[in-house]
């Protein structure tokens, strides 16, 4: 066998049912097993598979699904919010890095296009490894980790004109500057965005009025197929038309289905593109030049990681600890570069050798960040290593008719699940944690282990007869994900959201959601209780505690309308501030005596 169809298969399946929960279970992730798959089954290991480039060529259609699935992420709406750290923090780690490393391999002797491509494709850090990294420790909600998201969604927004500027540079240094080819590509992405805006969010309307799942299913990868094939055909990436084409779907009411469509596919493709990389890592090289391929990786390792140090530092604002673990999370290459040298290659930007040492750079980086970063938390003692959790399948839920939706069973959902018990309201609750689940119903509670932001779910939940979904999720962006997919998916329903604070309840109230701060009402009754142990009678201060939560809910909808705008914010609160001292002044000079 040489590469057929059955084989690619039964590698494939063999990397993700052997590989994966093996190196899973000691902490190296998914993506370094796919890589040593490749690389024990491929041409420069055992040679089971000779023929890579085939598999490659079939496996980069996971990576334009990749690009769509981060194009559906990037609404207009999520970009303002970010903006800051992704386009301060992500252009000024992908500039430096590109400055640095590029100038580096000009230092080899390669032109000075090579080094601008090979410059920016090291820059870009592997998507797939760092979140994977920062989701297993769970660290993508610490301040950290929130920066590294940002400047990983920056590195794969710069990746996509990189993609459509290698053809172009590739093209001029072979025929020329060729005005006409420009005007084609220009062309094919105005199409692409101007008539995709309409013409997608028609298309699946239709479709999704068949009420039939796998026609759903197919016009999804139809759409990311369909405008690779396009781009491709104006002499621009496929990946671009992907990203194109969910960045113009990322505001629609089909976007978490489309999502939740494509990404078993992305996944699967995703892992076979890992595999076809690890087979494409010249074994060879890497034994006949060690020294060049350590010195390599080291460059890259220590440039980035150094770069990284001081962005986290500033204008990132961490803590020095802080920002060593974003250096050693997003200092290694990343999967886009493995596109970026192989389209390099293609046009003439780079020659064989060339190539072959840089995939192995990026390759062996990738292996290795997971095993340095082991070390380094270990060294910073900066989380406990735990077990990883079991898999496990999701709850089959009955099929009844529940008037209230719960999702989430935490401290917060359990109160109102024990409210609505008492009144023998029925009800179905959802917990994405299998413990919780475990020691919930132990405790004789009723709920199901299951993941909310899945459309499919709430369908076996029976949230098409639902009337009321009480959002009680803990993590924000988790919490915000279920708000907009209930929104989207039962527009007349009534929800009710827990925010953690002002900045998540607008975001909330962006989606239209009834939002209860959780600490809001506990904090006013404790502020009642210090008035009356200061001699303030029971009754003033009860007034007092409901005049402050009229006045501040007021407010909330008042910052709501200008929160992404900073300098009105600190101008709307300064002058609540000032309206709730005279509203106070004022009832102490009525209850003061008269003389």
């Amino acid at each position: 066998m040489h590469g057929g169809g059955l084989e690619l298969t039964l590698v494939f399946l063999l990397a993700a049912v052997a590989a994966v929960p093996l190196f899973k279970r000691f902490g190296l992730g998914a993506v370094l097993a796919y890589l040593a798959t490749g690389v024990v089954l491929g041409p420069y290991g055992y040679g089971v598979v000779r023929d890579a480039d085939r598999i490659l060529n079939a496996s980069e259609i996971g990576v334009v699904m990749l690009l769509f699935v981060i194009g559906l992420e990037l609404s207009p709406a999520r970009l303002r919010v970010m903006r800051k750290p992704v386009f301060g923090a992500g252009s000024l780690q992908v500039a430096l890095s590109a400055l640095a490393l590029g100038a580096m391999t000009l230092a080899t002797g390669l032109s000075w296009k090579a080094a601008l491509v090979v410059g920016l494709g090291l820059a870009l850090s592997s998507t797939a490894v760092s979140l994977q990294l920062m989701g297993e420790r769970k660290e993508l909600a610490t301040e950290y980790g929130r920066l590294g998201f940002a400047i990983l969604l920056f590195q794969d927004l710069a990746a996509i004109p990189l993609l459509a500027a290698i053809p172009i540079l590739g093209g001029a240094q072979q025929e020329g500057f060729n005005p006409v080819a420009i005007l084609k590509a220009v062309g094919a992405i105005a199409i692409v965005v101007l008539g995709g805006r309409v013409l997608l969010r028609s298309l699946f309307r239709v479709v999704a009025r068949t009420r039939m799942p796998e026609v759903f299913t197919a016009s999804a990868l139809l759409v990311v197929l369909g405008t690779a094939w396009f781009m491709q055909l104006a002499g621009l990436s496929a990946g671009l038309g992907a990203f194109l084409a969910g960045v113009m779907l990322a505001d629609s009411e089909f976007r978490h289905e489309l999502e939740s469509q494509i990404r078993p596919f992305e996944g699967l493709l995703l892992g076979l593109f890992f595999i076809a990389v690890g087979m494409g890592i010249n074994v060879d090289r890497v034994v006949a030049e060690p020294q060049i391929i350590a010195a390599g990786v080291l460059a890259l390792l220590l440039v980035k990681f150094a770069i990284l140090f001081f962005i986290g530092l500033h204008p990132g604002d961490l803590r020095k600890r802080e920002a060593v673990l974003l250096g050693s999370v997003l200092w290694l290459g990343g999967e886009f570069a493995f596109v970026v040298f192989n389209d390099a290659e293609r046009f003439g930007l780079l020659d064989g050798t060339s190539h072959d040492r840089l995939v192995a750079i990026v390759g062996v980086s990738m292996a290795l960040t997971p095993l340095l970063l082991i070390g380094l938390t270990k060294l910073l003692a900066k989380l406990p290593d735990g077990k990883p959790k079991q898999a496990r399948e999701f709850d089959a839920i009955p099929d009844d008719e529940s008037q209230v939706l719960i999702a989430g069973m935490g401290r917060f959902g359990q109160i109102i699940a024990r409210l609505l018990t008492a009144q023998h309201i029925r009800f179905v609750a959802l917990e994405h944690s299998a413990e919780q689940v475990d020691t919930l119903r132990r405790f004789g509670n009723r709920l199901f282990y299951g993941d909310p932001t899945r459309p499919e779910l709430l369908r076996a939940a029976g949230a098409q007869n639902v009337k009321v979904f009480v959002v009680a999720v803990d993590d924000v962006d988790t919490n915000v994900r279920v708000t907009r997919l209930i929104r989207r998916m039962y527009p007349k329903a009534k929800v009710f959201a827990r925010a953690r604070d002002r900045q998540h309840a607008w975001r909330l109230m962006d989606l239209g959601a009834e939002v209860f701060r959780e600490t809001f009402g506990s904090s006013l009754e404790m502020g009642e209780e210090v008035l009356q142990a200061l001699g303030v009678p029971a009754e003033v201060a009860r007034d007092h505690a409901h005049r402050f939560r009229l006045h501040d809910e007021k407010l909330l909808r008042e910052q709501h309308l200008v929160y992404d705008d900073e300098n009105a914010l600190i101008q709307a609160s300064m002058g609540a501030r000032a309206d709730l001292e005279k509203l106070f002044e004022a009832d102490a000079q009525e209850a003061a005596p008269k003389t």
